[in-house]
């Protein structure tokens, strides 16, 4: 781990097909303005975002690839498919969903994290919803886990903030690198999470989607200016 970035703010760099910001040269804008205010790495969300972001920032990227499947809840990364088309793109390290719901086509964790690992000779950021996950994906063989979809799942505990208490969890019981992530909306929650010992921290929406910073300050004048 400490050999593709160093602790610090590792910023997520995505927008959806219906969001104002879609587009991957905005996404590499994105990621180069992060490299510019500090960030020590990129998250970012299928091939041509990663290849476009690999163009323009010298930071390593977390690839992942957000896909459908119909009959599965796991759309991060779901299949090998997915992790050799965004490890094509230049990504350094790739993220999939390491929750314990069942993956397209049969395909089971333990079987993805071993390719990616042969096959394709990168490192894996396990993104996990519980306590157990995170045991489970280091068993399994992952380089990294995170708490990326704790609250994001129908047995996980919701948190209107950053779960820090299951990040205490995970950090007690694993021994790889955690990745704090989720929710995670001010500088005094990041610097929580890596002062409890977290290896780095992820924030996309509070840096990278005005729509969602917006929301926040609108939600929070509108019992002022009462609309």
């Amino acid at each position: 781990m400490t050999e593709i970035f160093p602790r610090g703010l590792i910023v997520s760099c995505q927008a959806l097909e219906n969001e104002p910001l879609h587009g991957s040269e905005i996404m590499a804008r994105m990621a180069l303005a992060a490299q510019m205010s500090g960030a020590v790495g990129i998250r970012a969300n299928t091939p041509a975002d990663i290849r476009a972001i690999r163009a323009t920032v010298q930071l390593p990227i977390i690839g992942i690839y957000k896909k459908e499947y119909p009959g599965s809840e796991v759309y991060i990364t779901p299949t090998f498919e997915e992790a050799q088309e965004i490890a094509r793109a230049a990504s350094d390290m790739i993220a999939l969903d390491a929750t314990s719901r069942p993956r397209p086509k049969g395909e089971t964790l333990r079987e993805l994290i071993a390719r990616i690992h042969e096959e394709l000779d990168l490192p894996v950021m396990a993104d996990c919803s519980t306590l157990e996950e995170a045991i489970e994906a280091e068993r399994l063989g992952a380089d990294t886990v995170s708490t990326t979809l704790a609250g994001y799942t129908p047995y996980s505990r919701k948190t209107e903030g950053p779960d820090f208490e299951l990040l205490a969890e995970i950090l007690a019981h694993v021994r790889v690198p955690v990745i704090a992530e989720g929710r995670y909306h001010y500088p005094d929650q990041v610097a929580r999470a890596l002062e409890m010992g977290a290896y780095a921290v992820v924030v996309g929406g509070a840096i990278t989607r005005p729509q969602e910073i917006t929301q926040r300050f609108v939600e929070r004048i509108r019992p002022i200016v009462g609309k």
